[in-house]
């Protein structure tokens, strides 16, 4: 058995559970730009670095050489910049980031230097042991300041003849000797050509430079990132073995909802057609998130075959077709038997939106000024920033035309069309031809996702930056998750595509879908037509009631400091183990924080950039001043700090003082962040129609997912329920046996009420956590009318919980039995009706008693 990658080894020496309970340092989750919210993924690649850079283990090497293997669009740049600032605290000042592309070299300056930049990697402030720290670029590691974050931006191929070739102000070798460096390689697999080559170690090739700089001082860092990491090659298995720290590739990438999901668009038109197809297309998707409020604009890339010259005939075509549009033309399109094409028009009709406006919005839309070439270096360094900021407002180019200059660097979201502008093919090999797969991978740059947050969510929410219809591919909004690949109708070139972009991750060959529909039955009752259903919203938290520390859940707790007096000694240690240091005055003194000079406190507060009075008054809203802040009792002015040491001293030591009042500050901080939630939901629920809520679904699942199987005697059970809405339920076991244990006590049911309806939430709708407003999705939702004449209905969340995961989802549970205690005394009012909502405990089917007695107890 071949020996494992170090990304497992490491699994095997720690285990998942401590991996997972490493802490991000607040160095690194304070100091990124807000905007860029962590990703699971990439709080798991900064907690495999702090756990090799900060644990001993048998099979870590030093000087650490780590290798980052993550999917194109899962964010590697931004895992640099978190690594940067970590480092910084562990005592690093210099940064080589090098690689091979003087385009990724520059667009990388940007995101790194540049505040104005939307993809700007900082906090505007960057604050680091209490001080801000700028930073700053640097030609060499000579006459740097050692407060700063230095970085050097270089090629490797620069790199490699600045240290070969004695030049003025070029980084040498001495640089890497005397100073500690960390050595950051993006694209690394263009690092491992000589290894991969099976080149001789002792000829000049960019592999060895770098290798010999690192090899300079035994504290330099070398950090390799790669989307592209070669696990086939034998030479390349041996050296990066020990190396591979992480591993997230674009299956997995694509898998967890980070991406577009691709569509090959084929059809037998011409090139013409196929063009103009692409455009009503695009101009599809700018007009369904117009009319959801989203602001996009979607752009198109033309991709020639070799050479430049039919990229230049490409542009020349492009612009005739546009310059003659004509409703004709559009009209001519409308005979397209692909679904997409035919959902497209439907949704023109439905929006009144004729074949003439849509050829004039087009000939606008793709005016010349709004098409770009980037074609030769002079055309792509000229367009540079053009290129960068394609999802910038201001930016209005809709169409690219290229032939290979940008598959590699890219990064854009609002890339949603790839029209291939010519009809030969590579197939009839053995293996994929070289053309289709550089068109994969170009392909997989173009299928990040374009965040996006649903009309009345917060543009915080967690889910803006994964797809949200898998669940839903018959919505509106789906084809804003797409990525679509014009193609030629070739059975072979098809099959080949596919066959690549399954190798490169980008599709999944063991995708199904499943259709859940709502009985036909079931949508001629009168519940169906008139029947509503209560759900609340998530809106900004208040913090308009928080008058204290204590409102906001901050503890009245003792900080103890304790005093350095400098005292050591030694001694024997005995058998018995007893003796040791005795330090015979050791005393304790409470002090209370408004008995500490305040010049004091006031420094201590300066030197902490969280305490300026603007971001106080966020939390704490009622707060008149700073000195009501330190002096108040329900603040700063209630708490006290434990000296514990020598404290007869105390008086006329501020340094102590200082300390301590620092220590209390950071301490109170960390409580306080831990408290703060951006939002919560309302305790007040607004009514939805159910036909509005509930409609027909097509679900996508792996095939290897059991909720995806076929379950024939449980779609045959439920289809003679009439109480159950749906044809069948796509979920666990659990899920289908509380379906079961429900019909088991229907009979009964049925004696107290009528209008019973159970119906199962495949995403259909939400409700947000009263206290942070983090959204649930019930697995079901009970209607319940009375017999009597009161006309009292009852709506049961309810939510069957396998016992494994019932620790994980405890507050969910926490959550239904609030909206019971706090909103289930209530009643809601609608047309002379009455409703109460009900939040049922967890279901398990090995506590199905339990669960019995929890329901009936809710109910009475």
């Amino acid at each position: 058995m071949s020996e494992k990658y170090l990304y497992e080894k490491l699994v095997e020496e720690f285990g998942k559970r401590t991996l997972a309970q490493i802490e991000v340092p607040a160095s690194i989750k304070n100091n990124l730009n807000p905007e860029y919210e962590l990703r699971p993924y990439q709080v798991e690649a900064f907690q495999r670095f702090i756990c090799y850079y900060e644990k001993n283990f048998e099979f870590k090497q030093c000087p650490a050489h780590l290798l980052f293997n993550m999917a194109t669009g899962s964010g590697k740049t931004l895992i640099m910049a978190g690594l940067i600032l970590y480092l910084y605290e562990q005592g690093y000042r210099n940064f080589l980031f090098f690689v091979n592309s003087t385009n990724i070299i520059e667009k990388t300056r940007d995101n790194f230097l540049n505040p104005a930049s939307i993809k700007y990697l900082f906090n505007q402030d960057i604050n680091l042991g209490n001080r801000r720290v700028r930073v700053s670029p640097v030609e060499n590691f000579e006459a740097i300041n050692p407060n700063d974050i230095n970085i050097c931006f270089t090629t490797i191929q620069k790199l490699h003849s600045d240290l070969t070739t004695e030049k003025e102000n070029a980084l040498t070798f001495e640089d890497f000797r005397k100073h500690r460096v960390v050595l950051i390689s993006d694209e690394a697999h263009h690092l491992s050509a000589a290894t991969r080559n099976q080149l001789e170690m002792f000829e000049s090739t960019w592999e060895n430079t770098v290798q010999e700089i690192f090899a300079q001082n035994e504290d330099n860092l070398l950090l390799e990132f790669t989307a592209t990491h070669d696990y086939a090659t034998p030479a390349m298995v041996e050296k990066y073995r020990k190396k591979v720290l992480f591993r997230y590739d674009l299956l997995q990438f694509r898998n967890d909802r980070f991406s577009k999901d691709v569509v090959i668009v084929q059809s037998d038109f011409d090139q013409e057609e196929r063009i103009l197809q692409a455009l009503i297309l695009s101009q599809y998707k700018q007009e369904v998130a117009a009319k959801h409020r989203i602001n996009l604009k979607p752009v198109i890339l033309f991709k020639a075959q070799r050479t430049i010259a039919q990229s230049q005939e490409n542009k020349t075509n492009f612009h005739r077709i546009i310059d003659g549009l004509t409703a004709k033309h559009i009209s001519s399109i409308r005979k397209s038997n692909i679904p997409l094409v035919q959902r497209a028009f439907r949704f023109f009709n439905e929006n009144n939106i004729s074949d003439e406006q849509l050829a004039e919005r087009l000939k606008r839309e793709f005016h010349q000024d709004f098409c770009l070439s980037v074609n030769e270096e002079s055309e792509k360094e000229q367009n540079q920033i053009l290129l960068n900021t394609l999802e910038d407002k201001n930016n209005r180019i809709r169409a690219i035309f290229a032939v290979q200059k940008l598959n590699e660097g890219w990064d854009v979201l609002n890339l949603f069309d790839i029209v291939r502008c010519y009809e030969a093919r590579d197939t009839g090999r053995a293996k994929i031809g070289a053309t289709t797969m550089s068109e994969a991978q170009l392909i997989g740059r173009g299928a990040r996702y374009f965040p996006f947050v649903l009309p009345g969510s917060d543009d915080r929410s967690r889910d803006r930056f994964r797809r949200k219809f898998d669940g839903d591919l018959e919505h509106e909004l789906r084809v804003l998750e797409e990525l679509h690949y014009h193609s030629i109708n070739d059975s072979r070139y098809i099959a080949e595509i596919r066959q690549a972009l399954i190798e490169q991750g980008m599709m999944d060959e063991r995708e199904v879908t499943r259709d859940l529909k709502l009985k036909e039955s079931f949508k001629k009752t009168q519940f169906y037509k008139y029947g509503i259903i209560w759900l609340n919203e998530r809106r900004p938290k208040d913090y308009q009631r928080v008058r204290s520390f204590a409102d906001l859940g901050v503890k009245k707790r003792n900080h103890t400091h304790i005093i350095a007096t400098g005292r050591g000694g030694a001694s024997a240690v005995l058998a018995n183990g007893n003796r040791g240091v005795v330090v015979k005055d050791e005393t304790r003194r409470d002090v209370k924080v408004k008995d500490i000079e305040r010049n004091i406190v006031q420094s201590a507060i300066d030197r902490n950039p969280f305490y300026t009075f603007a971001n106080i008054k966020r939390y704490f809203p009622n707060l008149e001043s700073m000195r009501d802040f330190i002096s108040a009792e329900e603040y700063l002015g209630g708490l006290e700090i434990t000296f514990q040491g020598d404290v007869y001293g105390l008086n006329e030591n501020p340094a102590e003082k200082l300390a301590a009042m620092c220590g209390l500050l950071s301490q109170i901080e960390v409580e306080i962040r831990q408290q703060v939630t951006d939002y919560e939901g309302t305790r007040d629920f607004r009514r939805e129609w159910v036909q509005e809520i509930f409609k027909d679904k097509i679900l996508k699942f792996d095939a290897q997912n059991p909720r995806a199987a076929d379950d024939p005697d449980f779609e045959h059970f439920v289809s003679a329920k009439e109480w159950f809405a749906f044809n069948t339920v796509y979920g666990s076991s659990e899920e289908k046996a509380f379906v079961r244990m429900f019909d088991r006590r229907m009979q009964e049911l049925q004696t107290r009420y009528e209008e019973i309806y159970l119906l199962r939430n495949e995403g259909h709708f939400a409700i947000y956590n009263f206290s942070d407003g983090q959204a649930f999705q019930p697995d079901f939702v009970l209607f319940l009318r009375q017999k009597s004449g009161e006309l009292l209905a009852y709506q049961l969340f309810i939510e069957p919980k396998g016992r494994h995961l019932k620790d994980h989802d405890r507050w969910k549970e926490t959550f239904l039995k609030e909206i019971t205690n706090e909103v289930g005394g209530k009643t809601l009012m609608f047309e002379g009706k009455k409703y109460r909502l009900i939040g049922v405990p967890f279901y398990n089917n090995e506590d199905e008693n339990l669960f019995r007695a929890s329901l009936e107890a809710v109910l009475n």
